[in-house]
């Protein structure tokens, strides 16, 4: 009897179950579009914006495959995974990530031999291009109409930092955001003045963590001194 009875119960559950996976498996989807929409959409306004005349594809995954090739120097298909959109909550910050990758692909296609040059060049110095393409997705934030404080709340935010780099082959986060500071205090001043992120915690958080940088950087500009300041 018992047997008849779950027999039945189940005769009942199993079409709810299947509308309720049915109707996950397209708000995922739906979800999915979404992202893709908004990544594209950001990714081509930051091209025309900078008048970048290659043509590039913009790509959301919500998985990290197991191996994974640097996209910018492989193919011009700059990927996004979710993961990364978890360090997002802005178009801002997603500019951010799109404009540094847009850079990295746009340098390795240029000059001789389809960039082959190039891309060698970046990988054989990779800290020196990685400061150059920090400071050159400023650029192509502000010219696309974006807040490029936001290059600095997603660094803080995705880029956990290393004791030390001196046999790394990255800059230490706190040296990379040093200098995009110092970049937009410079180039861009206009958005430390009129600062829209004074209230955002991680903002908040950067600048607790980077006042010893932030005072060689008020050092040099009373100095005039044209050097590199020497940031940790």
């Amino acid at each position: 009897m018992k047997r008849i009875i779950i027999l039945v119960a189940l005769l009942f559950i199993s079409p709810c179950l299947n509308v309720y996976a049915e109707e996950t498996t397209q708000s995922c989807f739906t979800n999915d579009i979404q992202i893709q929409k908004r990544i594209s959409d950001i990714g081509f306004r930051l091209l025309n914006a900078n008048k970048i005349d290659v043509r590039m594809i913009f790509v959301y995954q919500d998985k990290e495959k197991l191996v994974k090739v640097e996209p910018g120097l492989m193919k011009r298909q700059i990927i996004i995974y979710d993961k990364t959109m978890q360090f997002t909550s802005s178009d801002d910050e997603i500019a951010a990530y799109l404009a540094r990758k847009i850079c990295k692909s746009a340098e390795s296609y240029a000059g001789v031999f389809k960039g082959f040059v190039s891309s060698t060049q970046i990988k054989l110095a990779p800290k020196k291009y990685e400061l150059f393409f920090d400071k050159r997705a400023v650029d192509f934030m502000v010219m696309a109409g974006y807040n490029p404080l936001a290059l600095i709340t997603f660094i803080h935010k995705s880029q956990p930092q290393k004791r030390y780099d001196k046999i790394s082959r990255h800059n230490l986060t706190s040296k990379r955001l040093a200098h995009i500071y110092e970049y937009i205090y410079t180039k861009y001043p206009y958005f430390l003045a009129n600062n829209e992120y004074l209230n955002n915690e991680t903002y908040q958080h950067f600048l607790l963590s980077s006042i010893e940088n932030r005072k060689k950087l008020n050092e040099k500009i009373k100095s005039g001194s044209k050097k590199a300041a020497d940031y940790e």
